[in-house]
């Protein structure tokens, strides 16, 4: 059957063309069919909101610095934070943690959104069932560690880049964290196995990355948001879009 996207087809022809840029998911059709979907409603809203879509990946990118609007992090939203999670600013502690690493995709929004998607999945499935860890980042981590059952060995901070580090010591001995985490090297689903206290941090030395790190999170919030209204709104035959 053929995929409508709101009248218009996605071709047998165009899904094969996509599918060398997801050569590494777990399902490389269903990725493909994804991004393809997804690509197609933001275009249509580009041209819908009057951007020249001759460049489709410019008007994509147009539309998206319009509708991705979000209020910054100041200081005191920062501060705020910061006095209601002291357990993530902390100095002298170390942690021995786990983890499970999916790239990125292929380099832009759309790309990552359903490379996360794989990443999501496998989440689920060790919050089900924790002791099912290691056999799974043997299964699908991209990193060496996986052979090791996903094992990064013992840690302090500053070892590791902020995003992993803020998930591992805000994340209890022998659970795993809620979400996933994502660093320049991918997606991380983070298992933590032992915790070492330390004392906490100055607002002074820290604030400047926790500015940045909100607003990091809150942007991609936005464009979480986004593509799910899109879809949402959207009549897609012969093809059922995932939860996202």
């Amino acid at each position: 059957m053929a995929i409508i996207v709101n009248g218009v087809e996605i071709t047998d022809a165009m899904v094969q063309a996509e599918l060398e840029n997801h050569e590494d998911t777990a399902s490389p059709r269903d990725s493909a069919i994804q991004q393809l979907v997804l690509h197609q409603l933001l275009l249509q809203k580009a041209q819908e909101n009057g951007f020249d879509t001759a460049n489709e990946g410019q008007a994509i990118g147009a539309l998206l610095d319009q509708e991705l609007q979000f209020v910054p992090a100041d200081e005191a939203a920062c501060l705020a934070y910061f006095n209601a999670n002291p357990e993530r600013f902390a100095k002298g502690e170390s942690a021995r943690a786990s983890h499970i690493l999916f790239p990125l995709g292929s380099g832009d929004e759309l790309s990552a959104t359903l490379a996360r998607a794989k990443a999501e999945g496998v989440l689920a499935q060790v919050q089900a069932n924790p002791a099912s860890f290691a056999d799974q980042a043997r299964e699908h981590s991209t990193c060496p560690s996986g052979k090791q059952g996903g094992d990064l060995g013992e840690f302090g901070r500053g070892q590791m880049v902020p995003e992993f580090e803020q998930a591992v010591f805000s994340t209890e001995a022998g659970n795993i964290a809620p979400a996933l985490v994502e660093t320049q090297f991918g997606y991380h689903i983070i298992q933590v196995s032992a915790r070492q206290a330390g004392d906490k941090l100055a607002f002074d030395d820290i604030k400047e990355r926790l500015q940045q790190y909100l607003n990091e999170m809150a942007g991609r919030q936005a464009m979480h948001d986004y593509l799910t209204s899109l879809v949402a709104a959207a009549k897609i035959e012969g093809y059922t879009m995932p939860s996202m």
